[in-house]
């Protein structure tokens, strides 16, 4: 596996962890909300998804392989993912320079092409699946 595949493991990771569930609850901070809706849907990608809170955000998994995570900010929410410098990104959502990790900015009452999301969200779980079944 070159450095590129390497994987960021996060073995205390578990299905649906409570702690990522009370870092959602009583939300009435707009961006959280945001963040919320979209962490639902990723916890949904498949059976093997598992979850924790990692540098203080809700954090995704494959196993205990990160693929995504949620943050809510002053003036946005973000979706990110762990190797989203590999993701297919025709509708170019993706921001971010650094050499493996990207994010999508959300922010209330903007538009987002909720279509686009939801391929990079499926893209970075088959991403790290596929990953993980080549070590």
């Amino acid at each position: 596996m070159s450095d590129g595949d390497a994987l960021f493991l996060l073995p205390s990771a578990t299905r649906r962890d409570p702690a990522v569930d009370t870092w959602f609850a009583h939300v009435t901070d707009p961006f959280r909300l945001i963040a919320q809706v979209w962490f639902e849907r990723i916890r949904t990608c498949g059976p093997d998804v598992t979850d924790l809170i990692h540098d203080g955000r809700p954090t995704a998994c494959v196993s205990a392989a990160a693929f995504a995570y949620v943050g809510a900010y002053s003036a946005h929410a973000s979706i990110g993912f762990y190797h989203g410098a590999t993701l297919p990104d025709p509708a170019g959502l993706l921001e971010g320079s650094g050499k493996r990790m990207r994010h999508v900015k959300l922010r209330p009452g903007v538009d987002h092409d909720d279509t686009a999301i939801e391929a990079l969200v499926a893209a970075a779980y088959a991403d790290t699946r596929r990953r993980v079944s080549a070590t």
